[in-house]
């Protein structure tokens, strides 16, 4: 069976099926809708406007978790394409950035840590995060990461990520249609260590045409949150020092201090990616 998914704020879903066999629905207090239909549709978003913004809102919390088995890639794009969507006219993220992302990050919506957390960008728990959590085996055995109850959640939580971040500050004065140099952006900024991460993303970008999301934004602007700047403020930064524990790779202390690998490499004056017990690596990070 196909899905479907449905969100409603505050007002009363119109379902653009109505003929649509019903197999299962959640509704509380204001909270989205969830269907499962015998006919495929893109994802429906609030008309209003997420935590994080008063102009594109998130429905509450459905309060259980909710599975989402997605057959292929196809139609991860067609269920998640609006979402991305709204989170482009939020916050600036391109539509095919998002999707790209998603599916390269979780398997089109079918890998182990996707199915099990709802997390779709393999965003960690971090310092701070209160949220749910579930561990996973990555770069270390039985890493923290975040879960959600519903796939936009991780979609909101993936444009928070990127936007309250000064190393992503600078990706938001590029073109919000320009995917090749957000593309590109993304690895400088240490988002991925993954020399190919551009051309990965790009590539699929191209191959299903996530740029038409785009396209249909810009064509049908809205106000975004965050408005992209020419004259960024400087980023004040601090140079602090990080003593190697066992079991720690330069991946894994790369995201404990927002920094990419290359960056701490080369205040080190490391060749590879090989360090020792006790070594003290100098770490620069934005106050």
């Amino acid at each position: 069976m196909i899905k479907r998914i449905g969100f409603a704020l505050l007002v009363v879903l119109l379902l653009s099926s109505c003929g649509a066999k019903k197999r299962r629905s959640t509704h509380r207090n204001g909270a989205p809708t969830v269907s499962r239909t015998e006919t495929k549709q893109p994802a429906a978003l609030p008309n209003g406007s997420a935590e994080g913004s008063e102009l594109y809102p998130m429905p509450e919390d459905p309060g259980r978790f909710e599975r989402f088995p997605i057959s292929n890639t196809e139609e991860y794009i067609k269920t998640f394409a609006e979402v991305a969507q709204y989170e482009m006219r939020a916050f600036g993220i391109p539509a095919s950035i998002t999707l790209a992302q998603g599916i390269l990050e979780s398997g089109s919506g079918r890998g182990e840590l996707t199915l099990k957390t709802n997390n779709h960008f393999g965003i960690k728990c971090h310092t701070g995060w209160e949220g749910e959590f579930d561990f996973h085996d990555d770069d270390a055995k039985g890493e923290c990461f975040r879960k959600y109850n519903h796939p936009m959640f991780s979609f909101r939580d993936h444009s928070l990520f990127l936007t309250s971040r000064s190393r992503y500050a600078f990706l938001f004065d590029y073109r919000r249609d320009d995917y090749k140099k957000w593309a590109h952006g993304l690895r400088q900024a240490g988002y991925a260590t993954d020399k190919q991460y551009p051309q990965k993303l790009i590539a699929l970008i191209e191959r299903y045409n996530l740029h038409q999301y785009d396209e249909a934004v810009v064509d049908t602007p809205m106000e975004t949150v965050r408005q992209p700047s020419t004259d960024e403020v400087p980023v004040v930064q601090e140079v602090v020092t990080h003593t190697v524990e066992k079991g720690e790779t330069l991946y894994a202390i790369s995201r404990k201090y927002d920094i990419s690998v290359d960056e701490i490499k080369r205040l080190n004056n490391l060749n590879d990616n090989i360090i020792s017990i006790g070594q003290v690596l100098n770490i620069r990070r934005a106050q």
